[in-house]
């Protein structure tokens, strides 16, 4: 049977309109595995927000062995949750990390110490060994040892430098006296574990002037010559944020999707929540917008790291306004 030219027609116009409304697609690499530090991206995919600016969104859950300003070099995803030191370091290297956007305007890292170390203040820190997590992780904590004058060698009168796993067994099992923990995770880890607060000696990065940016969003530049590509990342932000206002308002809910999203199902429902309370004090007070002074301070801080810095030089170009202007307007 022949079919009609009204039919081949037709056929061929519901083709073009399909094609023309089809969601572009974005893939998105975590620094970490599915937890509630992410609980932004997994709203607005969970509600709608992605699809509602016209995108297809794929969120790869990261882990300890993922570096995710390689994934980015590598092809491997279209842009990445990456904190702001790992980012300059890579820059620097030449990977040419771009931040287009920064959800967390605070920083959750910090040093906990069992009390009964006798470490009170940060100049009680020498001669103890203390775990430090890697894979970029370590550069504000080398910064800040270089800062108080300490070596990271080992050699006396400065730290022996434990590299911890992204667990807090080196304080329970009292292999170093302080850990690297963050305000979300690791620090109500050790709670859990048997310890109170009284028992406990923080130091948070923030309180010691070394806080740098962390979980900011990250392209290659070269994508950004695109048109195309920097409006699909405009959309991206807004959708974003508007996942992690929802976040914010909607606590408990928000970490029930993220324990949805998880395959693994290591997080638990206690963890995530109270883990979720302490994420949204991260987030508060961003709209995605870069703090210029923020991002200087972040430099500043690479920069005059003791006698081995971060970053021995100024960025140029390692961020841009050009997304979030288009996505949040100037």
């Amino acid at each position: 049977m022949k079919k009609s030219l009204f039919t081949i027609v037709s056929a061929a116009a519901m083709l073009a309109i399909g094609a023309a409304h089809a969601a572009d697609k974005v893939t998105l690499q975590l620094k970490w595995v599915t937890q509630a530090q992410f609980a932004g991206y997994y709203v607005a995919k969970d509600k709608g927000f992605y699809k509602d600016e016209n995108l297809d969104v794929t969120i790869k859950p990261g882990g300890p062995d993922v570096a995710p300003e390689q994934v980015l070099a590598g092809g491997g995803a279209d842009v990445v949750v990456d904190w702001m030191p790992a980012a300059l370091a890579a820059r620097e290297k030449g990977a040419a990390l771009v931040n287009i956007a920064q959800p967390f305007k605070h920083s959750g890292l910090e040093l906990t110490c069992r009390a009964d170390t006798g470490i009170k203040t940060p100049a009680d820190l020498k001669d103890h060994t203390l775990g430090v997590w890697f894979y970029g992780n370590e550069y504000p904590f080398l910064n800040w040892m270089g800062k108080l004058g300490l070596k990271t060698d080992g050699s006396p009168g400065g730290v022996k430098v434990l590299k911890q796993g992204f667990n807090v067994d080196p304080l329970l099992q009292k292999q170093a006296d302080c850990i690297s923990t963050m305000t979300y995770n690791e620090y109500w880890q050790v709670i859990d574990a048997g310890y109170k607060p009284s028992q406990l000696v923080v130091f948070k990065y923030e309180d010691q002037g070394v806080a740098t940016l962390e979980d900011g969003l990250y392209v290659m530049e070269d994508k950004l010559k695109d048109p195309a590509f920097v409006d699909k990342m405009a959309r991206f932000v807004k959708a974003s944020m508007k996942g992690w206002a929802w976040a914010r308002a909607n606590s408990d809910a928000a970490a029930t999707i993220v324990l949805d999203n998880d395959s693994t199902g290591a997080q638990t429902e206690h963890h995530q929540k109270q883990m979720m309370s302490e994420i949204n004090k991260l987030t508060e007070g961003s709209d995605g917008r870069l703090d210029k002074a923020d991002y200087e301070r972040t430099v500043k801080t690479l920069l005059t790291g003791g006698s081995d810095p971060v970053i021995t030089k100024e960025p140029v170009g390692a961020y841009t306004t050009v997304v979030t202007d288009k996505a949040l307007g100037k």
